[in-house]
């Protein structure tokens, strides 16, 4: 479970890198996806978020913010440079909100095997194909996840967290747990997790989750 001292600490800090924002406020107004990357220049990372852009113009419309958050500022700028990201972007200098989300730490090993699977390796492929880009540097250890949460932090839509670093939530999960699927554009894969309701009585970030993904239906 979250530690409320995690909680407590979760500052963000914007792409300008001159302003701290507290985590609570990026959802303040509007229902907000909220998208943890591993690394700026991770090539998985970039793959995920050049798909998000495909359901951008349905979020924009319905007043859904996207945000996008990485752990340190490395390769922030050649991110924000190759426009692979149509969102507001972020950075947890410290960690704390990763913490406080229990997103997964790889160890040494664990993430060289990650990498070889399938799944990486496809994922890969594609962002090659795409001419993403890509490098090694920052934390390569951490994994992400996501959030979507309702304007004002009432209730958690929805809570992902990344067992293997080539895994993201779908676009259409996204749009479901908002209650825009209608909107899905053809041909979108409808692929979810199974839906689980939360009442959140708390700030959202102090709902226990279990290790598999959680929706608001």
């Amino acid at each position: 479970m979250p530690q409320s001292s995690e909680k407590a600490a979760a500052y963000l800090l914007d792409k300008e890198g001159d302003r701290m924002t507290k985590i609570e406020d990026v959802w303040k107004d509007k229902n907000t996806v909220v998208i943890f990357f591993r690394r700026w220049g991770c090539l998985l990372c970039r793959v995920w978020a050049k798909e998000l852009n495909e359901i951008a113009p349905i979020l924009k419309e319905n007043n859904v913010n996207l945000v996008g958050v990485g752990v340190d500022e490395t390769g922030l700028e050649e991110f924000k440079e190759g426009k692979y990201f149509a969102g507001d972007l972020y950075v947890d200098t410290l960690k704390q909100a990763y913490k406080a989300m229990e997103f997964k730490r790889f160890n040494i090993f664990s993430i060289l095997t990650a990498l070889f699977t399938k799944e990486s390796r496809e994922a890969i492929s594609k962002g090659k194909a795409e001419k993403l880009g890509g490098d090694l540097r920052g934390d390569g250890l951490q994994n992400g996840g996501a959030v979507i949460v309702s304007a004002g932090g009432s209730k958690l839509l929805y809570h992902f967290k990344q067992e293997r670093p080539a895994e993201h939530l779908s676009n259409y999960a996204i749009l479901k747990a908002l209650g825009l699927e209608n909107q899905a554009p053809p041909g979108m894969e409808k692929t979810t997790t199974k839906e689980t309701t939360i009442e959140c009585t708390d700030d959202v970030l102090s709902i226990p989750t279990k290790e598999k993904d959680k929706v608001i239906s």
